[in-house]
């Protein structure tokens, strides 16, 4: 539980312009990206901001299609916190803030149709590929979200289906496809702690943040989810400056891809 003197050093420094760890208030940490980090997914990354790092894979497979849509492959978004990654998360099934993020993830690349779900149709009513994606956190030092978010979409874009000669699947072999990739949603977390708006928050931060939105959006400015934590209110001028602060990092990240 954070104390009350520890948000008010916060408060002072943030209205001094300076963070705890020396950054301006809306500068990221620094950001890295690593493709095929796994030899067994169709399709891995590694995204590390600052300490934080995560790692996503892709993994394709062969499924029955949903009745009401007969002709579309289906995409499925697992998060798991590891405990090595954070004191904070234990073993067993997935707690709140493991679903919370698996959505927001999940919500990202749905909304914003990156993916074009129709070119997964093998048969008709009969088969159609499927998107499983996996999220583990290796080390939770704040800012989960866009971590992961940019992790998959780098995942998704290092993917290639295995070869299927229409029976079986081979793990083994993988063709030159690529998944039917055509936009890159990515999130940006922006946190309020007292006046203040923060992008990149550490875990300190996240806190002692009043509230929380995540922005995702695409290169074109739409925005195609918005995710809102904490407890205190915001009014529509934040709101609209937290989308504002989202569509610019979220430019900055893009290029990290």
């Amino acid at each position: 539980m954070i104390t009350k003197a520890a948000k008010e050093h916060l408060i002072a420094s943030l209205d001094a312009g300076v963070r705890l760890d020396g950054r301006k208030i809306g500068e990221y940490r620094p950001i890295e990206v690593k493709y095929g980090v796994s030899k067994t997914a169709e399709g891995s990354a590694e995204v590390t901001i600052g300490d934080t790092k995560v790692i996503a894979g892709v993994k394709l497979s062969v499924e029955v299609p949903y009745p009401d849509t007969p002709d579309v492959g289906t995409i499925m978004v697992n998060a798991e916190l590891l405990p090595l990654s954070s004191p904070k998360f234990e073993m067993g099934p997935p707690g709140i803030m493991a679903i919370e993020l698996a959505r927001v993830v999940d919500r990202g690349v749905r909304e914003s149709k990156a993916i074009d779900v129709k070119k997964l149709c093998i048969t008709k009513g009969e088969k159609v590929w499927g998107i499983g994606i996996d999220i583990c956190t290796i080390n939770d030092a704040g800012n989960l979200f866009d971590a992961a978010g940019l992790a998959v979409i780098a995942a998704l874009k290092d993917a290639h289906f295995p070869t299927y000669d229409g029976v079986e699947l081979n793990y083994k072999e993988r063709t030159e496809e690529k998944l039917p990739l055509s936009k890159i949603p990515i999130p940006v977390t922006v946190i309020k702690v007292g006046k203040h708006l923060i992008t990149d928050p550490m875990n300190e931060e996240l806190d002692c943040a009043d509230s929380r939105l995540t922005v995702t959006t695409i290169a074109s400015g739409e925005i195609c989810s918005l995710q809102k934590g904490g407890d205190m209110a915001l009014t529509v001028e934040e709101i609209g400056n937290m989308v504002d602060l989202a569509l610019k990092y979220g430019e900055e990240l893009r290029n990290k891809l």
